[in-house]
């Protein structure tokens, strides 16, 4: 299987191109800077690097890219800076989400292509209408004023909920949503589930980011595990 990797130079993405490539993957990755992957990843034949900024791409670009690809995760986030936050591109991950699937669907490769999302707990799964406090709400709905990364997270989740759905002819996806991000060096103990088994805002779990890039290397790889998930927005937590 070949996967196209976005968001491939950041701390997760790096994660899980490893996790891929262990599990004898092709991946292609793209990268606004070169030199972020060892020479492991670098000289590993399944490996190959894009050199480009996503949202520099154009259409065409895109469809030549997800050509041939079986699977596509974003890893995309904002950098945590003013410019990152505050600056342009506000629509990234959005905007990102939407152009892979329109090329996806223009490709019409007459096969189903796995698109997976990395998002974060703060955001609701409106699907299944999530239980959260009104002070929880409060909060969120300061932060959709305050930080567009968040709504930016919440638009792409809600494009791939609303626009493909759960019945389309060439996309299957799944949004995965871990809680604060700390960096281990080894894969541990996780869990997964369906909604968010604590607040987000006052009640924070944990993820480290190699257990989120070795559970999307499982949705990609594993039926079993992409057939429970698929059309989802799975939580993930370090298990304590």
């Amino acid at each position: 299987m070949t996967t196209l990797v976005v968001g491939a130079s950041g701390a997760t993405g790096r994660m899980l191109v490893a996790q891929l490539l262990e599990r004898g993957e092709t991946v292609k990755a793209i990268v606004r800077t070169p030199g972020v992957f060892n020479d492991a990843i670098t000289n590993h034949t399944g490996f190959s690097e894009i050199q480009a900024s996503v949202h520099d791409l154009t259409d065409a670009e895109m469809q030549q890219h997800v050509t041939g690809c079986d699977a596509c995760v974003s890893c995309l986030g904002h950098t945590l800076s003013l410019k990152g936050i505050y600056g342009a591109p506000r629509r990234l991950v959005t905007d990102t989400t939407r152009r892979l699937c329109d090329a996806i669907q223009t490709t019409d490769s007459g096969k189903i292509v796995k698109f997976v999302l990395m998002n974060t707990a703060g955001n609701s799964n409106r699907d299944l209408n999530e239980p959260i406090s009104f002070a929880q709400k409060c909060v969120i709905g300061l932060l959709r004023l305050l930080l567009p990364p968040h709504v930016d997270n919440e638009q792409a989740a809600d494009y791939l909920r609303t626009r493909i759905g759960q019945n389309h002819q060439f996309i299957e996806w799944a949004v995965v949503r871990p809680d604060s991000l700390l960096n281990e060096d080894e894969v541990s103990e996780y869990e997964i589930h369906p909604s968010p088994t604590r607040s987000a805002i006052f009640n924070a779990g944990q993820t480290s980011r190699i257990n989120v890039g070795h559970f999307m290397a499982e949705l990609v790889t594993d039926d079993e595990t992409w057939n429970k998930w698929k059309g989802q927005m799975p939580v993930i937590y370090n298990k304590t």
